[in-house]
């Protein structure tokens, strides 16, 4: 599988279209609020790449995998991300801001970089 030469960019901001449902709701609402905000930014990403016209299809995101996320209030970057879509990982990067609740996410943007290779599976904690 080849990747574009060019990683794709995304900037967006909060629809209703993407909007959670309320048993989600529920289960973010019992997480500490740094958890929370990772936790609904890692959704996020996920629901934002399924939607855009892309072949990926993740079922899994990373924050800190190739370096910590940093965390400021209602912000998150987690410039060391992963996702993994039909079984392979990718490198993703991605900004995101929620509301104080850490539920409604203000604006996201994300970019997404190389397929990580089998052999660095392990050494990252990786799994198919």
């Amino acid at each position: 599988m080849k990747l574009l030469a060019y990683p794709l960019v995304f900037t967006a901001t909060f629809s209703p279209a993407l909007a959670m449902d309320q048993s989600l709701v529920r289960q973010f609402e019992k997480l500490d609020p740094q958890t929370r905000l990772e936790q609904r930014c890692d959704t996020e990403a996920m629901e934002r790449i399924n939607a855009d016209k892309s072949s990926f299809k993740p079922d899994k995101v990373i924050a800190y995998t190739f370096a910590e996320p940093v965390v400021k209030e209602d912000k998150m970057k987690a410039p060391g991300a992963v996702f993994r879509s039909k079984g392979e990982w990718y490198k993703l990067k991605f900004k995101c801001r929620t509301d104080a609740e850490h539920l409604d996410v203000l604006s996201f943007e994300y970019k997404i970089g190389e397929l990580v290779p089998h052999e660095s599976w392990d050494e990252f904690y990786l799994y198919p």
